[in-house]
């Protein structure tokens, strides 16, 4: 087995996840990356966990004005340089094996809060199923696999499902996401058993497609809902 492992490494070296270099074995990132990537801290939106410059604020702007359907949220990393560049290979360019480090940041700096919280399961934000055959995967899905795995969690990917191919939210403001989204997911019958479950997603912007699918959730009877994702826009 450590000969095949070797092997690989020879043939596959292990690469930063977040530059995409070739790393040493055993290593998460390069050096030059661990001082660069800049994890959320404190003081954050007590409701969805974005970084706040003002530390006498409670809510960012976002979470003043909207009504959110999920209870609280958190996110491992700002959204910006090396990992906004991270989170597009780890999107479109099939770097599924970057889903390793995000969870392990996740569980370093998470884990209690998901235990305290008393998760049941974890739900990825579905694709629509044509774009998920296109792509070859849903980055969501992955991330919820290993994050799974790390915390001894199921994840149930089925359990909600995306029912419209919709416009990227990226394109949209505030209005035109809620609009986008309407109807576009659906839970398979007979499926919820759990009362706290943790949705998970890449990227958090204003929260509309967590609420969307955290709505779903509720109306089938889940009692709390709770969020996570990998990256996260700073709130103003």
């Amino acid at each position: 087995m450590k000969i095949k492992e070797g092997l690989s490494n020879i043939v596959f070296p292990p690469r930063c996840p977040v530059c995409d270099e070739v790393i040493y074995v055993g290593k998460d990132t390069c050096e030059d990356c661990r001082k660069k990537v800049i994890c959320i801290g404190e003081p954050s939106c007590k409701k969805c966990g974005k970084p706040l410059e003002d530390q006498r604020r409670e809510y960012c702007t976002d979470c003043m004005r909207k009504k959110h359907y999920f209870s609280q949220g958190k996110a491992v990393f700002v959204y910006q340089g090396e990992i906004r560049q991270s989170m597009y290979r780890f999107k479109y360019s099939n770097k599924r094996e970057y889903a390793d480090f995000y969870a392990k940041e996740a569980v370093r700096i998470y884990g209690d809060w998901i235990r305290r919280k008393q998760i049941e399961a974890i739900v990825p934000v579905p694709m629509y199923r044509l774009k998920e055959k296109g792509r070859g995967y849903n980055q969501a899905a992955v991330f919820a696999r290993t994050l799974g795995e790390k915390m001894n969690l199921p994840v149930e990917k089925r359990m909600v499902k995306r029912i419209r191919n919709t416009t990227p939210q990226k394109e949209l403001n505030d209005v035109e996401r809620k609009i986008n989204l309407k109807k576009a997911f659906q839970l398979v019958p007979n499926i919820v058993k759990y009362r706290k479950i943790l949705i998970v997603d890449d990227i958090y912007t204003t929260g509309s497609t967590i609420d969307a699918v955290a709505e779903v959730l509720l109306q089938a009877g889940v009692d709390e809902i709770y969020f996570l994702c990998i990256s996260i826009g700073e709130g103003f």
